[in-house]
């Protein structure tokens, strides 16, 4: 019988799943990194989201690994080339919870726009300032979306109600835009978008995506939204664009400063510029909740289920009947 590790929390849909497809499963949230490579040998799967490391130190010490199941999008975390050298198949849920970070990211935008914050704080104080939270329409801006993947085309869908012209730019992806989604380069998404909203996966590649060049080369004041990785954005150059006016505000579910777990903020490393962004009246934060709501917490274990026991289904079928 196949072994399952799970080293971090996922909705147990998960594993009544594979146990009823045959897999034992165990769990543990706790073991360090040297403790899991110990044990790790004797499992054919690993169930993780960030807790740990999954390098190619660990991965050479499960040999017999042949999945490492990952909750959610991201796969920083994860030494693909290593799991790939070994013939570890490596599968993510993205598709469990696009929709609660496009909606995510449109409650965001429109708390901004509409001074939410700001105005549900005052009448709680019995202000009642009406001009002073006279707020802004999505009607007929330009929002530029960069990442046209699972998130990035899910927040392209939520936008359409709202009379948006949306632009997109993905380096890897061609031939996705429609009559509702204009297909663009970096280039004519920074000279048009009025609101630039971050769908982009983690790598060396986009590690301060936006920084003082990027922002230096849009050709109008914009406003930010980054609800993908918190190293995506250079915030003391956001902080510095914040008080020249060349971003206008900001929307942010993830920090840079956030520990690789993505748990809890680095909080004995954090700059000045952090305490200029909390300061700033035109930023919204969320502790990286964006894809957290409780229909996602059920799906990104349906879409990790569904994958790997395809996958199984397939090989075992491969084996009976070799092509």
């Amino acid at each position: 019988m196949k072994q399952v590790l799970f080293l971090d929390t996922v909705h147990p849909v998960l594993a009544g799943r594979l146990e009823a497809a045959g897999y034992r499963c165990h769990y543990d949230y706790t073991s360090n990194y040297q403790e899991v490579c110990a044990k790790l040998q004797a499992y054919s799967g690993i169930v993780i989201r960030s807790r740990l490391p999954i390098d190619a130190e660990l991965i050479a010490a499960g040999g017999s690994l042949e999945f490492i199941a990952r909750s959610g999008s991201g796969l920083e975390n994860i030494d693909l080339e290593a799991a790939a050298k070994k013939g570890i198949r490596v599968i993510s849920s993205p598709e469990g919870n696009r929709d609660a970070v496009a909606e995510h990211a449109l409650g965001m935008l429109l708390m901004l726009f509409n001074k939410l914050s700001k105005a549900h704080a005052e009448v709680r104080q019995g202000i009642w300032d009406r001009e002073g939270n006279r707020g802004l329409e999505l009607a007929g801006k330009t929002v530029g979306i960069i990442g046209y993947g699972q998130t990035g085309a899910a927040f392209a869908k939520r936008l359409q109600g709202f009379r948006c012209r949306i632009m997109a730019y993905d380096k890897y992806k061609k031939g996705f835009g429609s009559e509702l989604i204009a297909e663009t380069s970096l280039a004519e998404l920074q000279t048009q978008a009025d609101i630039i909203s971050i769908h982009l996966p983690l790598s060396a590649e986009t590690d301060y995506f936006v920084d003082r060049r990027f922002i230096d080369a849009c050709a109008k004041p914009f406003y930010l939204l980054n609800t993908a990785r918190g190293r995506h954005v250079n915030t003391a150059d956001l902080v510095d664009a914040l008080e020249k006016g060349k971003i206008r505000g900001a929307c942010l579910d993830v920090l840079e400063y956030e520990k690789k777990s993505l748990e809890n903020l680095d909080a004995e490393n954090l700059p000045a510029a952090f305490s200029k962004l909390l300061a700033h009246p035109g930023v919204i934060l969320t502790p990286h909740v964006a894809g957290w709501t409780v229909e996602s917490y059920v799906k990104l274990s349906e879409v990790l289920a569904d994958k790997i026991l395809k996958e199984s289904d397939q090989v075992s079928r491969r084996w009976m009947y070799p092509l």
